[in-house]
Parts: C-alpha cells; structure tokens; sequence
C-alpha cells in the first residue's frame, strides 16, 4: 500500500491548505488514520487523527486550526489547515494511527511569514 499526500504549497502565514491522503494502487480502505509532520531537523510529529467512529484528536498546537476529516465513499483523508504560521511549515504526512503501513513522500507545506 502506498499512501499519496498531496495539497501542499506555499502559503503566506494567516492562510489555509487542505492536504489528502488516498492509497494508491491498492484496495485498502483508510478507516484510523493520522497526519503527521517532520519539520527540518526534527522528529516527525503526530499532528492529529481520527478512528474509526471519527472520533478526533489533535496536538495542542494546531487545536482549533486544524480539521481532520474522512470521507470513506472516496476513501480518501483531509486536513484542513487554517490560521497557518512559520511554524507549521514541514513535510506532512499520512499513516495508519499506528503508523503500521510504508511512509509515502509526503507534501511539503511552507508558511511565509
């Protein structure tokens, strides 16, 4: 299985991404998944995630920015992204809630302040 994140960009800070995450090539089905980000010189992160009964959880630092989502009928995960700053800028990512598949490329966000 390989997860696509893609919706990445450049972004001028105050503004707003919307990131997805389908598999490719594959039948898999995302039910609990996360997003994840890895910034420069530092450890990948967990950002926010949602199970199975969408329930969803989120890091302080992004709470009330971020919105997680998952439509299962394009089986397909969304962060939306809002109120960006520097500090957000990283690669993210998308996995399992137990990181449990191969990590894809990822999408590279970069906030300009």
């Amino acid at each position: 299985v390989q997860l696509q994140a893609s919706g990445g960009g450049l972004v001028q800070s105050g503004g707003s991404l919307i990131l997805s995450c389908a598999p490719s090539g594959s039948r898999y089905r995302v039910r609990s998944m996360a997003w994840y980000r890895q910034a420069p010189g530092k450890q990948r992160e967990l950002v926010a995630l949602i199970d199975d009964r969408t329930n969803t959880e989120y890091v302080p630092s992004v709470k009330g920015r971020f919105t997680i989502s998952r439509d299962n009928a394009k089986n397909t995960v969304y962060l939306r992204m809002n109120s960006l700053q520097p500090e957000d800028t990283a690669v993210y990512f998308c996995n399992t809630i137990t990181r449990s598949l191969p990590w894809g490329q990822g999408t590279e966000v970069t906030v300009s302040s």
